[in-house]
């Protein structure tokens, strides 16, 4: 995908892109590629390729939530930014927070936020279940993108959502059926799912809803959750 079927596409989510975000997304790339000799960010390096499965990827959340709508968004695993960032640059009116369990790679994203001059975004340099038990109900909409499998990702995230907020998964093919013991067991529901393929795969796009308070035991330490899923 070169930038101007970036920008085509984008137009068939709703996005007009400036040149200012445009000239974010070539900086972002530059730093991406530089950082990525230095610490492991990703195996994806060709422009074209983190044009589409990168940049173009992260914004198809756009065709099951509109986020101009949202004040405070969490992306947990957000590992060079994917989603967090790119959601930042087009949506700027968002309150973002990025969670990583790396430092190295909250360092490559402190200098990404500098270098594109965003605004009211925090790095949390922690596991997302650690941080999930000090920020019950904070979060308007959290993400996560090919972090875990569902029912483990719905125990780290359904607890930092606010009640009627919405965790919403990138995910492949996945079976929901797996995951119907712990949406059940988080007060949670499947709201929307999305699938699509968009040119190198199927992409399944899960719009959570939390319907009401979850119990203060959840999420539990990671070696639990790993050993015995919801």
């Amino acid at each position: 995908m070169n930038k101007e079927e970036f920008v085509k596409e984008l137009k068939k989510l709703g996005i007009n892109i400036s040149e200012r975000q445009l000239l974010q997304f070539e900086q972002y790339y530059e730093l991406l590629i530089e950082w990525n000799g230095k610490i492991n960010l990703t195996a994806i390096t060709l422009k074209q390729d983190v044009y589409l499965k990168h940049f173009y990827d992260s914004l198809t959340i756009t065709k099951v939530i509109d986020l101009n709508k949202v004040e405070s968004l969490c992306d947990i695993g957000t590992g060079a930014g994917f989603p967090g960032i790119v959601l930042k640059i087009i949506f700027p009116n968002l309150k973002i927070t990025l969670v990583d369990a790396l430092n190295k790679r909250i360092k490559f994203l402190s200098v990404v936020i500098s270098e594109l001059s965003l605004e009211n975004i925090t790095l949390v340099h922690a596991r997302a279940e650690e941080y999930a038990k000090e920020n019950r109900c904070k979060f308007d909409v959290v993400t996560a993108r090919a972090v875990a499998p569902l029912p483990i990702l719905l125990e780290y995230s359904m607890p930092m959502v606010k009640v009627n907020g919405y965790f919403i998964a990138y995910k492949g093919l996945e079976d929901e059926k797996e995951s119907f013991n712990a949406l059940k067991i988080l007060n949670s529901k499947i709201e929307l799912k999305e699938e699509f393929d968009y040119g190198v795969g199927i992409r399944s796009l899960f719009k959570i809803n939390k319907m009401k308070n979850i119990s203060n035991k959840y999420p539990r330490r990671f070696s639990e959750i790993k050993k015995r899923p919801l």
